[in-house]
């Protein structure tokens, strides 16, 4: 009898713990959904606006690296946090790819010196760091076809507000530079080979002058990159130089990368130089706009790194401190000496 009472005692005791413990499983379940929730809401409304407003970009590359596990990691709890995904992973894509960009330099530095075995190491260290950018763009792109859905397809999406609607052409960008950084691995990273023209149609549904001409250069870079995308009667090179006024005016100079990018699949060096030099002439002239001075230290730091490729491949180095938007074969100004045998 005795044996019987303990047995049925452990039994009970073992069901209540069984229930405690399950309960306990609900309770924290919610309170990691409700976490979750209230992180979304926050970046959202708060973090992503305050990156924006700030020309830190180590900062915001540092964070998006840091941060993107634990932030995603709410959607096992809760809902899928697909527009904070397109961010955090455009970012960090655009860490990796800059990681890319100084294993180039080195390579171009190695070459110039001609030492041989240094460039072919960093040529591989570069192709390594353009895979890892293209694996990080492709998921905020398949992030933001998941939330906005399938671009391209005729259909515009309803954007609640300005920051809706900057986050989907963000999400454009992210496709874009998926295909390009795979180009540049030399790999199969499984970017959709489509994802240019997609992308050009798609950027039919922002508005251009409200986003600093950036979605007309946009479609504009696909239309000179591509074959056979110019539509008749267009010219890609004069729809650029039309955006370029535009984010030069919106003190978001977005559009100068997308210009340099095609003037150089181009082979145009010409123009690329001119665009550098319009740049960074712009740059005294307009100051960032407030709101989005992320954006615009963002491709002030990509037309800097066309300009160090430049230099580097024929001189060795980067641009000289003090010297960007001047390039090493510029004349130098005459100066006026005076004649003092005349004065004699």
């Amino acid at each position: 009898m005795k044996h019987s009472v303990a047995r049925f005692r452990g039994f009970v005791v073992a069901l209540a713990l069984g229930t405690l413990l399950s309960g306990c499983g609900v309770v924290n379940h919610m309170i990691y959904k409700t976490t979750g929730d209230v992180m979304q809401g926050f970046s959202r409304e708060h973090t992503i606006p305050y990156l924006m407003q700030s020309g830190d970009l180590a900062m915001g590359c540092a964070m998006s690296e840091a941060t993107a596990p634990l932030l995603m990691s709410f959607g096992r709890v809760t809902s899928e946090p697909d527009q904070l995904a397109v961010m955090l992973y455009l970012s960090a894509g655009g860490c990796a790819e800059e990681q890319g960009r100084e294993h180039e330099l080195a390579a171009l530095a190695a070459l110039y010196e001609r030492k041989g075995n240094a460039a072919e190491d960093a040529m591989i260290r570069q192709k390594r760091a353009y895979a890892l950018a293209s694996r990080r763009y492709l998921k905020s792109w398949e992030h933001h076809n998941t939330f906005y859905g399938e671009p391209g397809t005729g259909e515009c999406p309803d954007f609640d507000d300005d920051m809706d609607e900057f986050i989907y052409l963000a999400g454009l960008l992210s496709g874009l530079q998926a295909l390009n950084a795979e180009i540049q691995s030399t790999s199969s990273i499984g970017v959709p080979k489509n994802v240019g023209s997609v992308v050009a149609r798609a950027s039919s549904c922002l508005e251009n002058d409200k986003w600093w001409g950036a979605p007309t250069a946009l479609k504009a870079t696909v239309w000179a990159m591509m074959p056979g995308a110019l539509p008749e009667g267009e010219d890609a090179f004069e729809r650029l130089s039309m955006t370029d006024r535009q984010g030069e005016e919106a003190g978001v100079r977005l559009s100068h990368v997308f210009h340099a990018i095609a003037a150089t699949n181009k082979g145009d060096k010409a123009m690329v130089k001119a665009v550098v030099r319009q740049h960074a002439e712009s740059l005294k002239e307009q100051p960032s706009n407030e709101d989005w001075a992320f954006v615009d230290a963002m491709a002030s730091n990509m037309i800097v790194a066309i300009s160090d490729r430049l230099w580097v491949e024929n001189t060795g180095h980067r641009t000289p401190l003090g010297q960007f938007g001047t390039f090493w074969d510029d004349q130098q100004k005459e100066v006026e000496t005076m004649d003092l045998d005349g004065l004699l």
